[in-house]
């Protein structure tokens, strides 16, 4: 926590540093974005967009998390799906994000639906790769004492397959998380009316600087806070089985 703390402290000197050098609008100090971020939050337009940013993060991670998991590990278990797979899954993987976006608006309008969708295809390749790599090396013995014992395919899911696959499933979730924000960013600016991404549209419009890294930071502190609070207490509490037989 000391390192941490000196750390953040760095940062915020070196900007100081450079915001006094520059000496204009183009880079506020640390103080006038705080401040900027006080009055966002203060009028409620802060708590508003980014309430419905994360309602969009939360929705698009699951449905990618959903989809990427069941086609991953479906492909990493059998061979034959993984050669009929896998040049749609090269495919997918070099699209640029920009495209998917755009295509989804120009298809089916610019929706929620339609925004979601966007980031969560985006998302689903990157699932699927690490998922399939977990699932390509589950040990050959554990599936036949799994055999020996009747397990069902639940069973197989429940006490075999997901246990050995939480490493990858957590860092396919905290890969896919970070992927996320960033890209329902683009599609609020892109095509939404509200969130983050179109905050930051509006205050660069307006050459706002201040008002645009307050969002920006704002943005980035929940990002921790979910990364510390939520998903570092769920991947040591999946992982205690391995420090117990370790």
């Amino acid at each position: 926590m000391a390192r941490a703390g000196l750390s953040i402290l760095l940062i915020l000197l070196v900007w100081q540093g450079a915001a006094l050098a520059v000496a204009g609008p183009t880079l506020p100090g640390p103080a006038t974005v705080a401040a900027a971020m006080l009055r966002e939050a203060a009028s409620g337009q802060l708590w508003l967009h980014l309430g419905v940013t994360l309602a969009r993060v939360a929705a698009a991670f699951t449905l990618a998390l959903s989809i990427g998991t069941a086609i991953g590990i479906v492909m990493g278990r059998s061979p034959l799906l993984d050669g009929v797979l896998g040049p749609w899954l090269t495919l997918a993987l070099n699209v640029p994000a920009l495209v998917v976006i755009v295509l989804s608006y120009l298809w089916f309008g610019l929706t929620e639906a339609a925004a979601i969708a966007a980031v969560a295809v985006n998302k689903v390749p990157n699932v699927v790769v690490q998922v399939r790599a977990g699932a390509r090396a589950l040990d050959p013995a554990l599936s036949r004492v799994a055999a020996a014992y009747r397990f069902t395919r639940m069973d197989r899911l429940r006490h075999l397959l997901l246990p050995h696959l939480s490493p990858y499933l957590f860092a396919a979730a905290r890969n896919g998380l970070s992927l996320v924000w960033k890209i329902v960013l683009v599609v609020e600016l892109l095509g939404r009316g509200n969130g983050v991404g179109f905050k930051i549209h509006l205050a660069f419009q307006m050459f706002d600087v201040a008002t645009l890294l307050a969002y920006a930071l704002a943005f980035v502190l929940v990002a921790q806070v979910i990364e510390m609070a939520l998903m570092a207490p769920l991947e040591r509490r999946a992982g205690r089985w391995r420090d117990a037989h370790g």
